[in-house]
Protein backbone atom coordinates (compact mmCIF):
# COMPACT_ATOMS: atom_id res chain seq x y z
CA UNK A 1 0.00 0.00 0.00
CA UNK A 2 2.31 2.87 -1.44
CA UNK A 3 1.91 5.67 0.80
CA UNK A 4 2.66 8.77 -1.55
CA UNK A 5 -1.18 9.02 -2.79
CA UNK A 6 -1.72 11.48 -5.39
CA UNK A 7 -3.71 13.52 -3.04
CA UNK A 8 -0.83 13.96 -0.94
CA UNK A 9 0.05 17.82 -2.52
CA UNK A 10 3.60 19.34 -2.50
CA UNK A 11 1.69 21.80 0.14
CA UNK A 12 1.47 18.89 2.31
CA UNK A 13 4.68 17.69 2.16
CA UNK A 14 5.77 21.08 3.36
CA UNK A 15 3.47 21.50 6.30
CA UNK A 16 5.16 18.22 7.47
CA UNK A 17 8.32 20.05 7.05
CA UNK A 18 7.67 22.65 8.62
CA UNK A 19 6.01 20.64 12.07
CA UNK A 20 9.10 18.80 12.19
CA UNK A 21 11.41 21.87 12.93
CA UNK A 22 9.17 23.72 14.81
CA UNK A 23 10.09 20.90 17.12
CA UNK A 24 13.43 21.81 17.75
CA UNK A 25 17.04 19.93 17.04
CA UNK A 26 17.71 19.21 20.15
CA UNK A 27 17.95 15.34 19.00
CA UNK A 28 20.64 14.81 16.28
CA UNK A 29 19.44 12.09 13.88
CA UNK A 30 21.61 9.98 11.96
CA UNK A 31 21.40 8.30 8.09
CA UNK A 32 20.45 5.14 9.93
CA UNK A 33 17.39 7.44 11.21
CA UNK A 34 16.28 8.33 7.79
CA UNK A 35 16.77 5.06 6.27
CA UNK A 36 14.39 3.38 9.02
CA UNK A 37 11.72 6.34 9.14
CA UNK A 38 11.63 7.37 5.65
CA UNK A 39 9.85 6.57 2.64
CA UNK A 40 13.67 6.73 0.60
CA UNK A 41 15.01 5.83 -2.60
CA UNK A 42 15.34 2.28 -1.75
CA UNK A 43 11.48 2.25 -0.87
CA UNK A 44 9.74 4.34 -3.03
CA UNK A 45 9.70 2.64 -6.18
CA UNK A 46 7.91 -0.87 -5.07
CA UNK A 47 4.62 -1.30 -3.50
CA UNK A 48 4.28 -4.72 -0.98
CA UNK A 49 1.17 -6.92 -2.05
CA UNK A 50 1.85 -9.92 0.06
CA UNK A 51 4.34 -11.44 2.64
CA UNK A 52 4.87 -15.08 2.66
CA UNK A 53 6.90 -15.68 5.71
CA UNK A 54 7.98 -19.08 7.20
CA UNK A 55 9.77 -18.98 10.61
CA UNK A 56 11.55 -21.93 12.77
CA UNK A 57 12.47 -20.40 16.26
CA UNK A 58 14.73 -22.98 18.23
CA UNK A 59 13.75 -22.36 21.98
CA UNK A 60 17.32 -23.70 23.94
CA UNK A 61 19.77 -21.59 21.55
CA UNK A 62 17.27 -18.63 21.12
CA UNK A 63 17.72 -18.40 17.41
CA UNK A 64 15.52 -18.72 14.88
CA UNK A 65 15.76 -19.11 10.91
CA UNK A 66 12.97 -18.84 8.01
CA UNK A 67 12.30 -17.03 4.73
CA UNK A 68 9.94 -14.19 3.25
CA UNK A 69 8.14 -14.59 0.02
CA UNK A 70 7.47 -11.09 -0.65
CA UNK A 71 5.28 -10.30 -4.07
CA UNK A 72 5.35 -6.95 -4.76
CA UNK A 73 4.71 -4.25 -7.24
CA UNK A 74 7.77 -2.87 -9.22
CA UNK A 75 7.51 0.40 -10.70
CA UNK A 76 10.88 1.25 -11.70
CA UNK A 77 14.45 -0.43 -11.45
CA UNK A 78 17.02 0.67 -8.26
CA UNK A 79 18.61 -0.40 -5.46
CA UNK A 80 16.12 -2.27 -3.08
CA UNK A 81 15.92 -1.49 0.89
CA UNK A 82 15.21 -4.36 2.56
CA UNK A 83 14.80 -3.75 6.45
CA UNK A 84 16.45 -6.97 9.03
CA UNK A 85 17.79 -5.87 12.21
CA UNK A 86 21.22 -6.60 13.82
CA UNK A 87 22.56 -9.40 14.48
CA UNK A 88 19.67 -11.03 12.09
CA UNK A 89 21.07 -12.24 8.93
CA UNK A 90 20.04 -12.24 5.17
CA UNK A 91 21.74 -15.72 4.08
CA UNK A 92 20.32 -15.35 0.03
CA UNK A 93 17.82 -13.35 -2.01
CA UNK A 94 16.47 -14.96 -5.32
CA UNK A 95 13.83 -13.93 -8.16
CA UNK A 96 13.03 -17.48 -9.55
CA UNK A 97 16.41 -19.54 -9.19
CA UNK A 98 18.36 -16.51 -10.32
CA UNK A 99 20.17 -14.95 -6.86
CA UNK A 100 20.11 -11.38 -6.14
CA UNK A 101 23.68 -10.07 -5.19
CA UNK A 102 23.13 -7.82 -1.95
CA UNK A 103 25.27 -5.50 0.30
CA UNK A 104 24.71 -4.98 4.27
CA UNK A 105 24.47 -1.43 5.55
CA UNK A 106 23.92 -1.75 9.13
CA UNK A 107 20.11 -2.49 9.82
CA UNK A 108 19.76 -2.23 5.90
CA UNK A 109 20.22 -4.85 3.13
CA UNK A 110 20.42 -3.20 -0.57
CA UNK A 111 19.39 -5.80 -3.28
CA UNK A 112 20.40 -5.03 -6.68
CA UNK A 113 17.73 -6.49 -8.45
CA UNK A 114 17.97 -5.35 -11.81
CA UNK A 115 20.99 -7.86 -11.93
CA UNK A 116 18.21 -10.54 -11.42
CA UNK A 117 15.79 -9.53 -13.73
CA UNK A 118 15.47 -9.60 -17.73
CA UNK A 119 16.63 -6.54 -19.06
CA UNK A 120 13.02 -5.79 -21.20
CA UNK A 121 10.91 -5.92 -17.92
CA UNK A 122 7.60 -3.36 -18.79
CA UNK A 123 6.78 -1.15 -15.49
CA UNK A 124 4.47 -1.50 -13.33
CA UNK A 125 5.19 -5.40 -12.89
CA UNK A 126 4.59 -7.95 -10.02
CA UNK A 127 7.95 -9.81 -9.56
CA UNK A 128 8.26 -12.53 -6.17
CA UNK A 129 11.27 -12.61 -3.92
CA UNK A 130 12.15 -15.20 -1.65
CA UNK A 131 14.53 -14.24 1.04
CA UNK A 132 16.07 -16.72 3.64
CA UNK A 133 17.70 -15.24 6.71
CA UNK A 134 18.15 -16.77 10.43
CA UNK A 135 20.53 -15.59 13.95
CA UNK A 136 19.89 -14.62 17.50
CA UNK A 137 17.38 -11.80 17.15
CA UNK A 138 17.23 -9.34 20.05
CA UNK A 139 15.68 -10.17 23.21
CA UNK A 140 13.17 -8.46 24.46
CA UNK A 141 14.13 -6.85 28.32
CA UNK A 142 10.96 -5.28 28.81
CA UNK A 143 8.02 -6.32 26.57
CA UNK A 144 6.18 -4.47 25.06
CA UNK A 145 8.10 -1.12 25.87
CA UNK A 146 11.69 -2.45 25.41
CA UNK A 147 10.87 -4.92 22.48
CA UNK A 148 12.51 -8.20 20.57
CA UNK A 149 11.91 -11.98 20.84
CA UNK A 150 10.01 -13.10 23.99
CA UNK A 151 11.68 -16.17 25.16
CA UNK A 152 10.14 -17.58 28.41
CA UNK A 153 8.21 -20.33 30.16
CA UNK A 154 4.55 -20.64 31.53
CA UNK A 155 3.85 -21.43 35.08
CA UNK A 156 4.76 -25.20 34.45
CA UNK A 157 7.62 -24.84 33.06
CA UNK A 158 6.99 -25.19 29.33
CA UNK A 159 8.63 -23.14 26.17
CA UNK A 160 6.41 -20.30 25.63
CA UNK A 161 7.53 -17.60 22.92
CA UNK A 162 6.85 -15.13 21.16
CA UNK A 163 7.68 -11.45 19.65
CA UNK A 164 6.78 -8.10 20.71
CA UNK A 165 8.06 -5.51 18.23
CA UNK A 166 6.29 -1.90 17.67
CA UNK A 167 8.36 1.13 17.36
CA UNK A 168 11.21 -1.11 16.74
CA UNK A 169 10.23 -2.59 14.06
CA UNK A 170 9.43 -5.85 12.56
CA UNK A 171 12.80 -6.17 10.97
CA UNK A 172 14.14 -7.04 14.33
CA UNK A 173 13.21 -10.44 13.42
CA UNK A 174 12.10 -10.90 10.03
CA UNK A 175 13.06 -8.97 6.67
CA UNK A 176 10.58 -6.77 5.44
CA UNK A 177 9.77 -3.24 4.20
CA UNK A 178 9.80 -2.06 7.62
CA UNK A 179 7.35 1.16 7.31
CA UNK A 180 3.64 1.45 8.44
CA UNK A 181 3.22 3.69 4.88
CA UNK A 182 3.78 0.24 3.38
CA UNK A 183 1.11 -2.19 4.40
CA UNK A 184 1.09 -5.09 1.98
CA UNK A 185 -1.97 -5.10 0.61
CA UNK A 186 -3.39 -8.41 0.66
CA UNK A 187 -2.23 -9.25 3.83
CA UNK A 188 0.01 -11.96 5.34
CA UNK A 189 0.46 -15.52 5.70
CA UNK A 190 2.74 -16.71 8.39
CA UNK A 191 4.05 -20.42 8.41
CA UNK A 192 5.08 -21.02 12.20
CA UNK A 193 7.46 -24.40 12.98
CA UNK A 194 7.31 -25.43 16.60
CA UNK A 195 7.95 -28.78 18.28
CA UNK A 196 4.80 -31.25 18.39
CA UNK A 197 4.01 -30.37 22.11
CA UNK A 198 3.33 -26.96 21.82
CA UNK A 199 0.89 -25.10 19.33
CA UNK A 200 1.42 -22.34 17.58
CA UNK A 201 -1.17 -19.20 17.10
CA UNK A 202 -0.81 -16.41 14.30
CA UNK A 203 -2.78 -13.56 12.27
CA UNK A 204 -6.31 -14.38 10.72
CA UNK A 205 -7.57 -17.99 10.21
CA UNK A 206 -5.56 -21.08 10.68
CA UNK A 207 -5.52 -22.91 7.09
CA UNK A 208 -3.71 -26.08 8.34
CA UNK A 209 -1.58 -27.78 10.51
CA UNK A 210 1.26 -30.30 9.02
CA UNK A 211 2.96 -32.95 10.81
CA UNK A 212 6.71 -32.82 10.25
CA UNK A 213 9.39 -35.64 10.03
CA UNK A 214 11.31 -34.07 12.59
CA UNK A 215 8.54 -34.10 15.88
CA UNK A 216 7.64 -30.50 14.63
CA UNK A 217 4.18 -28.99 13.17
CA UNK A 218 3.77 -26.48 10.75
CA UNK A 219 0.67 -23.93 11.59
CA UNK A 220 -0.34 -22.20 8.92
CA UNK A 221 -2.10 -19.03 9.34
CA UNK A 222 -3.27 -16.13 6.80
CA UNK A 223 -4.33 -12.82 7.06
CA UNK A 224 -6.39 -11.22 4.05
CA UNK A 225 -6.54 -7.46 4.79
CA UNK A 226 -3.24 -5.47 4.37
CA UNK A 227 -1.72 -5.04 7.94
CA UNK A 228 1.24 -3.04 10.01
CA UNK A 229 4.35 -5.49 9.91
CA UNK A 230 4.99 -5.14 13.65
CA UNK A 231 1.10 -6.88 13.80
CA UNK A 232 2.56 -9.85 12.04
CA UNK A 233 3.00 -11.99 15.22
CA UNK A 234 3.66 -15.97 15.65
CA UNK A 235 2.77 -16.89 19.53
CA UNK A 236 4.15 -20.48 20.41
CA UNK A 237 2.65 -22.86 23.59
CA UNK A 238 0.75 -24.99 25.19
CA UNK A 239 -2.55 -23.25 24.16
CA UNK A 240 -5.86 -24.34 24.28
CA UNK A 241 -8.51 -23.09 22.29
CA UNK A 242 -12.67 -22.48 22.15
CA UNK A 243 -14.69 -19.70 20.59
CA UNK A 244 -18.16 -17.87 19.88
CA UNK A 245 -19.70 -15.96 16.95
CA UNK A 246 -20.98 -12.60 17.70
CA UNK A 247 -23.32 -10.87 15.53
CA UNK A 248 -22.13 -8.14 14.59
CA UNK A 249 -22.88 -5.12 12.50
CA UNK A 250 -21.41 -6.96 8.99
CA UNK A 251 -23.08 -9.86 10.39
CA UNK A 252 -21.79 -13.38 12.48
CA UNK A 253 -18.01 -12.86 13.67
CA UNK A 254 -15.88 -14.92 14.77
CA UNK A 255 -14.29 -14.37 18.72
CA UNK A 256 -11.65 -16.74 19.27
CA UNK A 257 -9.45 -17.43 22.34
CA UNK A 258 -6.27 -19.13 22.95
CA UNK A 259 -4.26 -19.10 26.21
CA UNK A 260 -2.59 -21.80 28.27
CA UNK A 261 -3.86 -24.98 29.02
CA UNK A 262 -3.98 -23.75 32.93
CA UNK A 263 -5.93 -20.82 32.74
CA UNK A 264 -8.88 -21.59 30.40
CA UNK A 265 -11.03 -21.49 33.60
CA UNK A 266 -10.37 -18.25 34.61
CA UNK A 267 -9.68 -17.05 31.07
CA UNK A 268 -12.93 -18.18 30.12
CA UNK A 269 -15.09 -15.81 32.95
CA UNK A 270 -12.72 -12.46 32.19
CA UNK A 271 -12.69 -13.15 28.36
CA UNK A 272 -16.48 -12.87 28.29
CA UNK A 273 -15.90 -9.30 28.15
CA UNK A 274 -14.82 -9.23 24.69
CA UNK A 275 -17.96 -9.09 23.26
CA UNK A 276 -19.07 -6.38 25.53
CA UNK A 277 -16.17 -4.31 23.95
CA UNK A 278 -17.18 -5.44 20.81
CA UNK A 279 -21.37 -4.23 20.96
CA UNK A 280 -19.63 -0.75 22.16
CA UNK A 281 -16.84 -0.66 19.74
CA UNK A 282 -19.17 -1.10 16.64
CA UNK A 283 -22.00 1.39 17.98
CA UNK A 284 -19.33 4.31 18.20
CA UNK A 285 -16.82 3.14 15.23
CA UNK A 286 -18.75 1.37 12.48
CA UNK A 287 -18.26 -2.70 11.98
CA UNK A 288 -15.18 -4.50 13.14
CA UNK A 289 -12.87 -3.72 10.13
CA UNK A 290 -11.31 -7.28 9.51
CA UNK A 291 -14.40 -9.33 9.85
CA UNK A 292 -12.57 -12.04 6.81
CA UNK A 293 -9.81 -11.96 9.42
CA UNK A 294 -11.99 -12.97 12.44
CA UNK A 295 -10.84 -11.32 16.09
CA UNK A 296 -8.59 -13.07 18.73
CA UNK A 297 -7.27 -12.74 22.23
CA UNK A 298 -4.22 -14.63 23.02
CA UNK A 299 -2.71 -15.37 25.67
CA UNK A 300 1.03 -13.55 26.20
CA UNK A 301 3.85 -13.36 28.71
CA UNK A 302 3.61 -9.58 28.42
CA UNK A 303 1.34 -6.97 29.26
CA UNK A 304 -0.58 -6.42 25.71
CA UNK A 305 -0.38 -5.03 21.91
CA UNK A 306 -2.54 -4.37 19.25
CA UNK A 307 -1.91 -7.39 17.03
CA UNK A 308 -4.36 -7.23 13.74
CA UNK A 309 -6.77 -10.16 14.74
CA UNK A 310 -4.38 -11.45 16.99
CA UNK A 311 -4.25 -9.33 20.25
CA UNK A 312 -1.60 -9.91 22.58
CA UNK A 313 -3.71 -10.41 26.27
CA UNK A 314 -1.49 -10.59 29.45
CA UNK A 315 -3.09 -8.66 31.99
CA UNK A 316 -3.69 -11.66 34.31
CA UNK A 317 -7.23 -11.96 33.96
CA UNK A 318 -8.39 -8.98 36.14
CA UNK A 319 -9.80 -5.69 35.27
CA UNK A 320 -7.92 -2.14 35.34
CA UNK A 321 -4.46 -1.83 34.14
CA UNK A 322 -2.95 -4.85 35.89
CA UNK A 323 -5.25 -3.99 39.08
CA UNK A 324 -4.92 -0.43 38.44
CA UNK A 325 -7.36 2.02 37.56
CA UNK A 326 -5.09 4.66 35.70
CA UNK A 327 -7.94 7.77 35.84
CA UNK A 328 -8.16 7.40 39.64
CA UNK A 329 -11.98 7.80 39.25
CA UNK A 330 -12.79 3.92 39.89
CA UNK A 331 -14.14 3.54 36.43
CA UNK A 332 -11.50 1.66 35.05
CA UNK A 333 -11.76 -1.14 37.57
CA UNK A 334 -15.38 -1.58 36.07
CA UNK A 335 -13.66 -3.55 33.04
CA UNK A 336 -10.17 -5.29 31.56
CA UNK A 337 -7.62 -2.08 30.90
CA UNK A 338 -6.25 -4.75 27.65
CA UNK A 339 -9.21 -5.72 25.94
CA UNK A 340 -10.74 -2.79 25.75
CA UNK A 341 -7.78 -0.90 24.55
CA UNK A 342 -5.62 -3.12 22.73
CA UNK A 343 -9.25 -4.01 20.57
CA UNK A 344 -9.72 -0.02 20.44
CA UNK A 345 -6.64 -0.40 18.21
CA UNK A 346 -8.31 -2.30 15.52
CA UNK A 347 -10.11 0.59 14.45
CA UNK A 348 -7.54 3.33 14.99
CA UNK A 349 -3.85 1.76 14.65
CA UNK A 350 -4.79 -1.29 12.66
CA UNK A 351 -7.61 0.13 10.12
CA UNK A 352 -6.52 3.65 9.94
CA UNK A 353 -2.49 3.49 10.42
CA UNK A 354 -0.36 6.68 10.68
CA UNK A 355 2.45 6.70 7.68
CA UNK A 356 5.21 8.57 9.76
CA UNK A 357 4.84 7.26 13.94
CA UNK A 358 5.69 10.80 14.16
CA UNK A 359 1.58 11.17 13.58
CA UNK A 360 0.82 8.54 16.64
CA UNK A 361 -1.50 10.20 18.72
CA UNK A 362 -3.85 9.69 15.45
CA UNK A 363 -3.28 5.74 16.69
CA UNK A 364 -3.16 6.17 20.83
CA UNK A 365 -5.42 9.48 21.01
CA UNK A 366 -8.21 8.17 19.57
CA UNK A 367 -7.80 4.41 20.96
CA UNK A 368 -7.32 6.23 24.93
CA UNK A 369 -10.66 8.11 24.72
CA UNK A 370 -12.07 4.34 23.35
CA UNK A 371 -11.33 3.65 27.16
CA UNK A 372 -13.94 6.52 27.88
CA UNK A 373 -16.58 5.92 25.02
CA UNK A 374 -16.60 2.41 26.32
CA UNK A 375 -17.31 3.19 29.75
CA UNK A 376 -19.52 5.96 28.91
CA UNK A 377 -21.90 3.08 26.42
CA UNK A 378 -22.45 1.23 29.43
CA UNK A 379 -22.37 3.40 32.98
CA UNK A 380 -23.80 6.48 31.58
CA UNK A 381 -22.03 10.02 30.00
CA UNK A 382 -20.65 11.27 33.07
CA UNK A 383 -18.99 7.86 34.32
CA UNK A 384 -17.00 8.62 30.97
CA UNK A 385 -16.45 12.51 30.90
CA UNK A 386 -15.18 11.88 35.09
CA UNK A 387 -13.04 9.08 33.50
CA UNK A 388 -11.40 10.89 30.87
CA UNK A 389 -10.80 13.99 32.94
CA UNK A 390 -9.52 11.35 35.44
CA UNK A 391 -6.56 10.38 33.49
CA UNK A 392 -5.61 13.76 33.19
CA UNK A 393 -3.31 13.08 36.17
CA UNK A 394 -1.22 11.51 33.89
CA UNK A 395 -0.24 14.40 31.42
CA UNK A 396 3.34 15.13 31.10
CA UNK A 397 3.59 18.20 29.04
CA UNK A 398 7.33 17.17 28.45
CA UNK A 399 7.96 17.14 24.67
CA UNK A 400 5.34 17.99 22.32
CA UNK A 401 3.06 14.98 21.07
CA UNK A 402 4.07 15.21 17.23
CA UNK A 403 7.34 13.58 16.60
CA UNK A 404 10.39 14.36 13.88
CA UNK A 405 8.74 13.22 10.85
CA UNK A 406 11.22 10.80 8.55
CA UNK A 407 13.12 9.28 11.39
CA UNK A 408 11.24 6.89 13.22
CA UNK A 409 10.58 9.03 15.81
CA UNK A 410 7.63 9.47 18.29
CA UNK A 411 6.58 12.06 20.20
CA UNK A 412 5.67 12.64 24.15
CA UNK A 413 3.59 9.77 25.59
CA UNK A 414 1.22 12.66 25.70
CA UNK A 415 -0.31 10.94 22.29
CA UNK A 416 -2.53 8.92 25.08
CA UNK A 417 -3.97 10.86 27.71
CA UNK A 418 -3.20 14.84 26.32
CA UNK A 419 -4.47 13.71 22.98
CA UNK A 420 -7.51 11.94 23.76
CA UNK A 421 -8.57 14.94 26.22
CA UNK A 422 -7.85 16.98 23.59
CA UNK A 423 -10.55 14.81 21.15
CA UNK A 424 -13.12 15.34 24.01
CA UNK A 425 -12.71 19.02 23.52
CA UNK A 426 -13.65 18.49 20.40
CA UNK A 427 -16.57 16.75 21.11
CA UNK A 428 -17.52 19.34 23.33
CA UNK A 429 -17.36 22.22 20.41
CA UNK A 430 -19.26 20.12 18.40
CA UNK A 431 -21.99 19.86 20.81
CA UNK A 432 -24.27 17.20 19.33
CA UNK A 433 -23.35 13.17 20.16
CA UNK A 434 -24.60 11.54 17.51
CA UNK A 435 -22.75 13.97 15.00
CA UNK A 436 -19.71 12.91 17.37
CA UNK A 437 -20.14 9.43 16.75
CA UNK A 438 -20.92 9.84 13.07
CA UNK A 439 -17.40 11.64 12.71
CA UNK A 440 -16.13 8.48 14.09
CA UNK A 441 -17.93 6.16 11.99
CA UNK A 442 -17.45 7.86 8.80
CA UNK A 443 -13.59 8.54 9.61
CA UNK A 444 -13.20 4.28 9.99
CA UNK A 445 -15.62 3.72 6.43
CA UNK A 446 -13.32 7.03 4.62
CA UNK A 447 -10.28 5.91 5.82
CA UNK A 448 -10.54 1.85 6.02
CA UNK A 449 -7.51 -0.06 5.76
CA UNK A 450 -6.17 3.21 4.91
CA UNK A 451 -2.07 4.67 5.68
CA UNK A 452 -2.60 8.27 6.50
CA UNK A 453 -0.84 11.50 7.43
CA UNK A 454 -2.46 13.64 10.95
CA UNK A 455 -2.78 16.59 8.41
CA UNK A 456 -5.69 14.31 6.41
CA UNK A 457 -7.19 13.18 9.66
CA UNK A 458 -7.16 17.30 11.01
CA UNK A 459 -8.04 18.00 7.79
CA UNK A 460 -11.01 15.11 7.13
CA UNK A 461 -12.52 16.19 11.11
CA UNK A 462 -12.50 19.50 10.00
CA UNK A 463 -14.43 19.26 6.80
CA UNK A 464 -17.00 17.06 8.59
CA UNK A 465 -18.08 19.39 11.52
CA UNK A 466 -17.46 22.44 9.91
CA UNK A 467 -15.13 24.34 12.81
CA UNK A 468 -11.65 25.81 12.95
CA UNK A 469 -10.26 23.58 14.72
CA UNK A 470 -6.46 23.75 13.31
CA UNK A 471 -5.74 26.49 16.14
CA UNK A 472 -6.51 23.10 18.20
CA UNK A 473 -5.00 20.56 16.66
CA UNK A 474 -1.61 23.50 16.67
CA UNK A 475 -2.16 23.71 20.55
CA UNK A 476 -2.18 20.14 21.85
CA UNK A 477 -0.19 18.74 19.64
CA UNK A 478 2.74 21.04 18.64
CA UNK A 479 3.16 22.79 22.14
CA UNK A 480 3.68 22.09 25.46
CA UNK A 481 1.76 24.54 26.83
CA UNK A 482 -1.96 23.96 28.56
CA UNK A 483 -4.30 27.03 27.43
CA UNK A 484 -4.43 29.54 30.57
CA UNK A 485 -7.54 31.60 30.97
CA UNK A 486 -6.64 34.76 32.43
CA UNK A 487 -8.62 37.06 34.30
CA UNK A 488 -8.68 40.30 36.40
CA UNK A 489 -11.51 42.19 37.75
CA UNK A 490 -11.94 46.00 37.40
CA UNK A 491 -14.55 47.36 39.82
CA UNK A 492 -17.84 45.87 38.24
CA UNK A 493 -16.22 44.09 35.37
CA UNK A 494 -14.51 40.95 34.73
CA UNK A 495 -11.77 41.23 32.24
CA UNK A 496 -10.54 38.26 30.51
CA UNK A 497 -7.93 36.37 27.64
CA UNK A 498 -6.20 33.31 26.89
CA UNK A 499 -2.33 33.24 27.64
CA UNK A 500 0.06 30.41 26.59
CA UNK A 501 -1.56 29.94 23.17
CA UNK A 502 -0.60 29.49 19.50
CA UNK A 503 -1.85 32.08 17.08
CA UNK A 504 -5.45 31.72 16.39
CA UNK A 505 -6.94 29.87 19.38
CA UNK A 506 -9.97 31.12 20.15
CA UNK A 507 -13.41 29.33 22.02
CA UNK A 508 -16.64 29.90 23.20
CA UNK A 509 -15.65 28.80 26.89
CA UNK A 510 -18.48 27.62 28.95
CA UNK A 511 -18.13 28.87 32.10
CA UNK A 512 -20.20 29.55 35.65
CA UNK A 513 -19.82 33.20 37.04
CA UNK A 514 -21.59 33.76 40.23
CA UNK A 515 -23.62 30.69 39.41
CA UNK A 516 -24.84 31.58 36.13
CA UNK A 517 -23.85 29.55 33.41
CA UNK A 518 -22.77 31.30 30.28
CA UNK A 519 -20.37 31.27 27.22
CA UNK A 520 -17.36 33.70 27.12
CA UNK A 521 -15.54 34.08 23.33
CA UNK A 522 -11.96 34.08 24.90
CA UNK A 523 -9.03 34.97 22.54
CA UNK A 524 -5.13 36.00 23.01
CA UNK A 525 -6.73 40.13 23.56
CA UNK A 526 -8.27 41.42 26.91
CA UNK A 527 -12.38 41.18 26.30
CA UNK A 528 -14.40 42.22 29.60
CA UNK A 529 -18.05 41.53 30.52
CA UNK A 530 -20.32 43.22 33.35
CA UNK A 531 -20.65 42.02 36.21
CA UNK A 532 -23.11 42.73 39.07
CA UNK A 533 -20.99 41.50 41.94
CA UNK A 534 -17.50 40.74 41.83
CA UNK A 535 -16.42 39.64 45.21
CA UNK A 536 -14.48 36.34 45.29
CA UNK A 537 -15.42 36.63 41.45
CA UNK A 538 -13.60 33.66 39.89
CA UNK A 539 -14.87 31.85 36.34
CA UNK A 540 -15.61 28.14 37.19
CA UNK A 541 -14.49 26.22 33.65
CA UNK A 542 -16.51 23.39 32.14
CA UNK A 543 -13.88 20.63 33.36
CA UNK A 544 -14.56 18.89 29.87
CA UNK A 545 -12.21 21.40 28.21
CA UNK A 546 -8.37 20.90 29.21
CA UNK A 547 -7.56 24.64 30.30
CA UNK A 548 -6.40 26.00 33.62
CA UNK A 549 -7.51 29.52 34.81
CA UNK A 550 -5.23 31.54 36.85
CA UNK A 551 -6.33 35.43 38.29
CA UNK A 552 -4.19 38.38 37.49
CA UNK A 553 -3.57 40.64 40.00
CA UNK A 554 -1.96 43.53 38.04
Amino acid sequence: MQILKTALSCFLIFVLAVRGMAQGNDIQFKRADTLRGSDGPGRAFWDVLHYDITVNPDFESRTLYGRNDIRMQLNAFGKLQLDLQEPMQLDSALINTTAIPYTRDGNVYWLEIKKALPPDISFPDTINIRVYFHGKPRVAVRPPWDGGWVWTRDSLQRPWMSVACQGLGASVWYPCKDYQGDKPDAGATLRIVCPDSLVAVGNGRLLSVADTLSKKKVYTWNVVNPINTYCIVPYIGKYVHWGDMYPGLNGPLSLDYWVLEQDLQKAKRQFSQAALMMKAFEYWFGPYPFYEDGYKLVQSSYLGMEHQSDIAYGNHFQNGYLGRDLSGTGWGLKWDFIIVHESGHEWFGNNITSIDIADMWVHEGFTNYSEALYTEFYYGKQAGEEYIRGIRQNIQNDIPITGKYGVNNEGSGDMYYKASNMIHLIRQLIHDDGRFRMMLTEMNRRFRHSVVTATEIEGFMQEFTGLPLQPIFNQYLHTTRIPVLEYRVRKNRIQYRFAETVEGFRLNLPVTLNGRNMKLLVTNKWRSAKMGNTQNLKPEIDPNYLIISKRIND
